[in-house]
Formats: structure tokens, sequence, C-alpha cells
């Protein structure tokens, strides 16, 4: 993965109404193995890997760079946005862009974290990259995330067969600064 420019990391944590956005820290580790090593997390990204392989592959501090961001509920870690730029991306249309991904423990799906967070870190995202488009892309399978990217402003661009399954690839408009 590229970086994101210039962008200053770690970041000041970001608050919205029930959660926080911050960096990781070493107390997220067991939360990280258990967000990558869950099956109902990965229903739609490959299905999850074995747990001894995610516990000896996840550092002390996991995911610490610009554009991972912790989502904190209640002071514990429930889930992870990610903002980074995909190099060498299959799809032309998403080459070289922000690429917005997201993942979350079960206990805290339907509840609107997701469309909370991911909207603080877009709007974030337009303050550091200002007029930059953003790229999503999630298994057209997966309707919960299609029903997100629609809430946060991204269409679709094209549908195509990647990994054994049919990939939706969404762009939100660059979002032009207010002068």
């Amino acid at each position: 993965m590229e970086d994101l420019g210039t962008v200053a990391w770690p970041l000041t944590p970001i608050r919205t109404e029930r959660l926080v956005l911050r960096a990781s820290e070493a107390r997220d580790r067991p939360a990280f193995v258990e967000l990558y090593a869950s099956p109902e997390v990965h229903t739609y990204l490959g299905g999850a890997r074995p747990r001894d392989e995610i516990e000896r592959a996840v550092p002390a501090v996991p995911a610490r760079w610009p554009g991972s961001f912790v989502v904190e509920l209640d002071g514990t870690m429930a889930g992870q946005i990610l903002l980074r730029r995909a190099p060498g991306s299959p799809r032309p249309a998403a080459e070289g862009l922000a690429d917005l991904g997201y993942l979350f423990l079960p206990h805290a799906w339907g509840h609107g974290y997701a469309t909370e967070a991911c909207t603080a870190v877009l709007a974030w995202c337009d303050g550091v990259l200002p007029g930059e488009p953003v790229a999503l892309t999630t298994q057209s399978a997966n309707t919960a995330s299609l029903r997100l990217a629609a809430k946060l402003g991204f269409t679709e661009v094209e549908r195509y067969q990647e990994w054994g399954a049919e990939q939706w690839l969404g762009l939100r408009p660059p979002v032009t600064p207010s002068p």
C-alpha cells in the first residue's frame, strides 16, 4: 500500500457522537486478532485465516500506519476503518485513488457505527486530501456494505468478477473545499 502523502500521523483522535477514531495501540491487539480471525467478518472477504496464523502475524501494535483508524466504542475497539492507496489496482477507475475499507466485530453490526465512523473518516479525508475522489469495493452479494456505500455517497462505476465472486466498485466524487 502507498501512503497518503504528507498526512501527519498518528492523528489527533476524531470524536463522533458515540465513537472515537484513533491510531492503534498495543491494547487493541486482541481485538485485531478477533477481527481478522472472525468467519462472520470475512464472509465476503475470502474467509477467515486460522487464528494461530493471525496470532503469529499481528504485531504488538497492529496496523499503525497513516489511514488505519481504530474505531473505539465505550473504551474498546469495535472495528477498523482503512483509508489507503492500492497501487496496481485491477480496475483502472480506482487506480491511484484513496480506497475506503471497513471491518467491524459482529457485536457492533446493525447500530449505525460503520456509517458514523466512515462519515467521520471521509470528512477527515476531505480536509487532508481536498478534491480527491475515494473508491470503495465490496462483493455485490454484501447487501449491508452496498447500503452503507449508498449512504456515504458512493455510486457504482462497474461490477466485475474477481476472487471467485462479483465485485462492486463505487466512487465518491471529490468534495470541493468551500472558500
